[in-house]
């Protein structure tokens, strides 16, 4: 059990994500959260002052901890542009290939869901995917100053253009319960990269 403030709150958080992750937003209420993190029910309005509120921080939090691997990723200079890239690739292929293909990408689960629900939540996912991209741009120049990466595409245009194909990979993966697409989006990447 948490034993301070801080690590309540981001109990609830980690427990929710994990839930979420699995069910969706609205299919996880409140009640189940907060039972499953063993946290009293009155306790949940200290913590967020909605579940509106609840849910920009449940993304802010996802995002902390996925672009701090991305920026962990991104400043081994042991490593080449291509190199780089090729873990990210991997770490996300075996981030969606959990569970049969349903996942833990909380992007990928919930971006249809609450970008209609709650402006504040879809702006979370705004901000969160365009710092994904600005990490895979940053690899992507890397790779183009270092040689390991031949795509002749702005850095810019072709992190925005791979994104996109995994998020829809991803989404094609859940739907097939099989890896396949991911395998080709992979195939794809290294492609466009010309690594």
């Amino acid at each position: 059990m948490p034993t301070t403030e801080t690590d309540t709150r981001q109990h609830i958080l980690d427990t929710a994500q994990a839930l979420m992750a699995r069910k969706g937003y609205t299919a996880v209420g409140l009640t189940e959260v907060l039972s499953e993190a063993g946290v009293p029910k009155g306790s949940f309005y200290y913590y967020f002052s909605s579940k509106e509120h609840f849910g920009e921080e449940l993304m802010k939090s996802y995002f902390a901890d996925y672009l701090a691997t991305m920026r962990r990723i991104a400043g081994d200079t042991s490593k080449t542009g291509a190199e780089q890239l090729e873990e990210y690739w991997r770490r996300f292929t075996d981030l969606q290939s959990y569970n049969d293909c349903q996942g833990k990408c909380l992007v990928v689960k919930l971006a249809t869901e609450v970008s209609d629900l709650s402006e504040p939540m879809r702006l979370q996912l705004l901000e969160g995917t365009t710092r994904i991209i600005d990490h895979l741009e940053q690899m992507i120049a890397t790779g183009r100053q270092d040689g390991s990466v031949g795509a002749p595409e702005e850095p810019r245009v072709l992190a925005e253009e791979l994104y996109d194909a995994w998020l829809g990979a991803s989404t094609m993966a859940k739907i097939r319960r099989a890896p396949d697409p991911l395998h080709r989006a992979l195939e794809l990447t290294r492609t466009r990269l010309h690594i």
